[in-house]
């Protein structure tokens, strides 16, 4: 049967695998509240769980019992140590789990985390196979005392998320979430998300998709000045837009400012693919001024609010790409094609027996050595890398997420012309229609294996990917593996195969 999967911005609905029947897809956006802040330990259990923020009861995949799960947040220079408790009972979404830090380039810390230089937003959730769609993902914040926009905002508490479970490849999602709640069509009326302000206040707000399939268009009635200054962690000129689109794994931080008349107004976030319009509350949440009454909004929407223009968006602190600025003029020059049944270069990604990083810690020292075979890339360290990627694979546009990194966009799917003197730099690039080109840039400067893919799951699923092994020569040097590591593998390997 297929399932009931709703779409959001943090929560993900769309794969392949072994669906539960009546399951449930929702993506969502997630939107406030702070959880768990500052440095120190924190302890992140792993669950099944019943949910129905919309609803519709489904089984899902949980991280600390909550539907997306707890924000992680702390301020630069923190120490962060998460300790991950796989509590997983249910073989038909995975006993086994892991956690990828979105975002974060682990730099010299491949085996942990990342490093405490990184600020702004982030997200985390389950690199597993198909498992991320079942629900397990969160919100991740690091705050900076020294923000170079600390005097555009007042408040810093805000965030959106949007989430969604699994689903059949190429069914859309059931349903938006907003901050965990929402509505399908002709489903119960459940309470939305309200987002609290006050007149006069601005505040910054944090969006993050973590669907995945769907992009989302996203506006507030009344509200058509979002001053953007942030892109995937990346700190940005504002720029000012009345609708943001936005991809799955992509974020962004705007102002809001509070200077409307005291009342309710419409938050709206429209999923393609996914159910249409806004009747009787889908795809919304309530944005609520302080004094304002205890009912639903009756705002309607610019007529055609302005939309945020990504090539636009200039780092705000070391703007050019790296490199020569010239197309093919870097130091290594990649073409990658993506082929109509979800292959890159003719070769579709296949998980190997053992993963790329422990084949390197292993002893092996050429690409050509690495498994999976066709799909490792090996590059030198302190080197330019330029990647043109041509998308004319279907279902696109891709939403490509590079690990380890963010690129510079020295020219997007829909420019004509290249940027390498202030171009958008980010770790999601959306490909474009079908034969269009984005050509990324890069410096070699973290050894590791970091993984190049379509963050559509159920693409990476069929092996949209590739993977880039980067200095290898110094990767053990830089990430010895703890003894955590050496006990992982015998403990695995000895689970029974339905629980691995």
């Amino acid at each position: 049967m297929p399932l009931h999967c709703p779409s959001a911005l943090a929560l993900d609905s769309d794969t392949a695998g072994l669906l539960l029947p009546h399951s449930h897809d929702y993506t969502q956006v997630v939107c406030q509240g702070i959880v768990a802040s500052g440095g120190g330990v924190r302890t992140l259990d792993i669950t099944n769980q019943i949910v129905s923020p919309d609803g519709f009861e489904r089984l899902a995949v949980v991280a600390g019992g909550t539907l997306p799960g707890p924000l992680i947040s702390s301020r630069k220079g923190s120490r962060i140590r998460v300790n991950v408790r796989d509590q997983l009972t249910d073989r038909t979404m995975l006993k086994t789990t892991s956690i990828h830090w979105h975002g974060m380039f682990q730099k010299g810390l491949h085996t942990q985390t990342g490093p405490p230089a990184q600020t702004n937003t982030f997200w985390y959730r389950s690199h597993h196979e198909l498992q991320y769609c079942d629900g397990l993902r969160g919100p991740m914040v690091i705050y900076n005392p020294q923000d170079p926009h600390r005097g555009l905002y007042d408040f810093d508490d805000e965030r959106f998320h949007l989430p969604a479970p699994r689903v059949t490849p190429g069914v859309p999602p059931n349903s938006t979430l907003i901050n965990g709640s929402g509505r399908f069509p002709l489903g119960p009326a459940v309470p939305l998300s309200i987002v609290n302000v006050a007149k006069g206040k601005r505040y910054r707000m944090r969006l993050i998709s973590m669907a995945y399939d769907s992009r989302f268009g996203f506006s507030i009635d009344g509200h058509t000045d979002h001053r953007v200054i942030e892109t995937d962690g990346i700190n940005t000129v504002p720029r000012s837009a009345g609708s943001i689109e936005i991809y799955p794994g992509q974020r962004y931080s705007f102002i809001l400012n509070a200077n409307q008349p005291v009342g309710n107004y419409w938050i709206r976030s429209l999923p393609t693919p996914g159910p249409q319009g806004f009747a009787d509350g889908i795809n919304s949440a309530i944005l609520r001024y302080k004094g304002a009454a205890n009912e639903e909004p009756t705002s309607t929407p610019a007529p055609v609010p302005s939309p945020l223009q990504e090539s636009t968006l200039a780092p705000l602190q070391n703007p050019a790409a790296p490199g020569i600025p010239q197309f093919g003029a870097a130091d290594i020059n990649l073409r990658l094609i993506m082929g109509q049944n979800c292959f890159i270069n003719g070769v579709y990604y296949e998980a190997p027996p053992m993963s790329v990083l422990l084949q390197i810690l292993s002893g092996a020292r050429k690409a050509q050595d690495l498994l999976p075979a066709g799909s490792v890339y090996g590059v030198e360290r302190d080197k330019v890398v330029e990647i043109a990627l041509t998308a004319s694979a279907p279902g696109g546009p891709h939403p490509f997420h590079l690990h380890g990194h963010a690129f510079s966009i020295a020219k997007g799917a829909n420019n004509t012309k290249p940027n390498f003197t202030n171009p958008p730099r980010r770790d999601v690039v959306q490909s474009g229609p079908p034969n269009s080109t984005v050509v990324l840039r890069l410096k070699t400067d973290n050894a590791g294996p970091w993984m190049f893919h379509c963050h559509i799951e159920f693409h990476i699923g069929l092996g949209l990917a590739v993977v880039f092994a980067e200095d290898i020569p110094r990767v053990d040097l830089l990430n010895p593996a703890p003894q955590a590591w050496d006990e992982l593998c015998p403990i695995y390997n000895s689970l029974a195969p339905e629980d691995q």
